[in-house]
């Protein structure tokens, strides 16, 4: 039985086994949400709501950091840059390996003894109560809340994205979301389906996360934890199965020919076109995706149309239609197959015509001298001449991902809750073990994407769930894919849901209870954190409904921001008796400007969210070395601290 035969015979059962296999677990999610809520009773809730009452053990803990960690990043954003640079990406991600060793080694115990000490709740906490500074407690929140609100917004999208994918075949789902009224539809500029998801993702977060709490979030990231990594063992062997036979060749079908395979391919045209009816009497619908030939038969070329146009008699054409022209043989030949077999989208050429405006290669990849640029560094670039990862920018990012990771208010939280240091020794390994598990493999999974898949670049943070049900119903297992596409939806769940709760802790324990009512009752504080978390999930579901276009970007300058603004400060805080509140805000601060200066001189430049590299190098480097330097500087020019405060935090109690 061929490939089209099996796609045919699971598509009914795939779709149904998709939406039944969301639905357990969300009710599975929303299961958790209610027997967290149990445990408030009868407990601080401050320390229980936002920190869990600090018992967490080693899976809890570990794999609560890794999933909070491993976001939509990781499972959508990551996937996208890996199909469209190639094999460079896994220079990109090597650092990712020693982040459990830098984030618990260098602040795990240091933190956890320092937050006990103060009876701190938070990250804003830790630093007021260090320093007994109120302005370092609300500049710390002031930062907080800006990064997270820009980070939240690209998680809303993924989630969205995601079940857009999912839920896509569905006949009700389609239906329902075209019913919706034009004034609803105005809302978004991602058409219906996208909103639909988004309310439906969005409610579903914020309400398990209100309602739960730590617990909540801790034990959703377990179970999503275990999600991911399942999806990725999964994934692999099937991917490396299924490319290797389209790549296959006299010596074999395996990984080999699909990197033999990518060392051919040529990176995709992008341009503008005119798209026109050829039935005058008749309404044409463009579906997003479609495909369409142009040319004669022995020099055709191939087209992908990237949005949805509905022709009609008084609007025959679209014009600058956003266009993607497959050039490698190879690629296009694989596009046929797919066609074919009806595992791809439509193909219109027999329903328009297509005149082209505009079309440009690739900055780097696309000359001959640039051969096999998707399996050797520095990777193919659309606008840049040097390509992808320039080996200064490949060094950079080694200590970009280690760094950042450390310098994550959201780690630094877990790192508060943990019950004891064997917990932190034995959760250092198990969390370098499970990042390994994932982010090794994605490369490879995501390689053979470009193989089985050719066009994704059009919207490549769709070739996640994409690719699992691409794999899936190729083996006739369609009801597998509702489990593949969990892992990328529990990896921005996991992410959504500690993101809540910070802003939420930084609103109502470090702005309300520590500034404007330290007296208010335990009843006051528990409705505010849920109308605080409830209205934060609110405003970035509302941001999502017109989101940016690069998810794994934003996410990339949000961990790094953070990471610049948060790491100097924590460390000298940590570690340094003669650190005081003045060299400390000057570090954030500092560290904050540079970093932020690098993205607006790109911007200003016309390369939107990109940043300016100086000497190539990316803005974490700029913004950290500020960072430690002027926070260095400024407390040697400024008086110590309070001797009462340096015994309280770096010396034992006379017993």
């Amino acid at each position: 039985m061929n490939i089209s035969q099996l796609t045919t015979l699971s598509q009914v059962d795939s779709d149904q086994a998709v939406l039944w296999t969301f639905l357990v677990y969300i009710v599975g999610v929303f299961v958790i949400a209610g027997l967290s809520n149990r445990l408030l009773k009868g407990r601080s809730f401050l320390s229980e709501y936002f920190l869990g009452s600090r018992g967490l053990g080693v899976w809890a803990f570990a794999l609560t950091l890794a999933a909070t960690s491993s976001s939509g990043g990781s499972f959508m954003g990551f996937p996208s840059k890996i199909y469209t640079h190639g094999w460079s990406l896994g220079l990109w991600i090597g650092s990712y390996m020693v982040v459990p060793i830098c984030v618990m080694g260098l602040l795990g115990k240091r933190i956890n003894e320092v937050a006990r000490t103060a009876g701190a709740i938070t990250i804003p906490d830790v630093l007021r109560d260090r320093f007994r500074s109120v302005s370092f407690g609300l500049i710390s929140v002031s930062l907080i809340v800006f990064f997270m609100t820009f980070n939240l917004i690209a998680q809303f999208k993924g989630g969205s994205t995601i079940l857009k994918t999912l839920l896509g075949p569905i006949d009700a789902f389609t239906s329902a979301a075209a019913s919706l009224p034009d004034w609803i539809a105005n809302f978004s500029s991602q058409g219906n389906e996208y909103l639909v998801c988004l309310v439906v993702f969005g409610v579903a977060v914020i309400v398990y996360t209100t309602y739960g709490g730590f617990h909540a979030v801790v034990w959703t990231d377990v179970m999503q934890g275990i999600v991911m990594v399942i999806g990725v063992v999964i994934m692999l062997p099937l991917a490396i199965n299924q490319a290797g036979y389209v790549a296959r060749t006299d010596d074999g079908a395996g990984l080999e020919q699909v990197t033999r395979r990518m060392a051919q391919m040529v990176p995709p045209r992008r341009g503008t076109g005119t798209i026109r009816s050829i039935e005058n009497d008749a309404d044409v619908t463009v579906p997003s995706g479609s495909w369409i030939f142009t040319g004669q038969s022995d020099q055709q070329r191939l087209f992908k149309i990237k949005d949805r146009f509905d022709l009609t008699n008084s609007e025959p054409e679209a014009t600058n239609a956003e266009i993607w022209e497959i050039v490698a043989p190879d690629d296009i030949e694989q596009v046929r197959r797919r066609l074919e077999s009806g595992s791809e989208r439509s193909n219109v050429t027999e329903q328009v015509t297509l005149e082209i405006n505009e079309l440009k290669d690739y900055a780097y990849g696309a000359k001959p001298e640039h051969a096999g640029s998707y399996v050797t560094g520095p990777g193919p670039h659309r606008q840049k001449t040097d390509g992808f990862l320039p080996l200064s920018l490949a060094i950079s990012f080694f200590f970009m991902w280690a760094i950042s990771g450390t310098g994550q208010p959201s780690n630094m939280v877990r790192l508060m809750a943990f019950k004891d240091t064997i917990t932190l020794r034995r959760s250092i390994f198990t969390v370098a073990l499970y990042y390994s598990a994932i982010y090794f493999p994605l490369v490879i999974i995501f390689c053979c994407a470009r193989v089985l898949m050719p066009g994704m670049e059009s919207e490549p943070d769709r070739i996640m769930p994409q690719m699992a049900i691409e794999l899936t119903t190729n083996i006739g297992m369609g009801w597998l894919a509702g489990l593949l596409i969990a892992a990328p939806f529990a990896a921005v769940m996991s992410t959504v849901d500690s993101f809540l709760l910070m802003i939420s802790s930084a609103l109502v324990r470090d702005i309300y209870q520590r500034n404007i009512n330290p007296r208010v009752e335990e009843t006051k504080i528990k409705t505010f954190s849920y109308v605080i978390t409830l209205v934060a999930g609110l405003g970035a579901l509302f941001g999502a409904m017109n989101p940016p276009e690069f998810l794994q970007d934003i996410i990339v300058y949000t961990g790094s921001g953070l990471a610049a603004c948060f790491l100097a400060a924590v460390v000298y805080a940590l570690y340094w008796p003669r650190s005081n509140a003045h060299g400390c805000i000057a570090a954030m601060l500092s560290g904050f400007g540079s970093h932020l200066s690098m993205y607006l001189i790109g911007f200003l430049q016309g390369n939107g969210f990109s940043a300016y590299r100086l000497f190539n190098m990316d803005p974490i480097i700029i913004g950290l070395t500020t960072s430690f330097l002027v926070g260095y500087v400024v407390t040697l020019l400024t008086p110590p601290p309070p001797q009462d405060l340096v015994e309280k935090y770096f010396y034992e109690p006379v017993q």
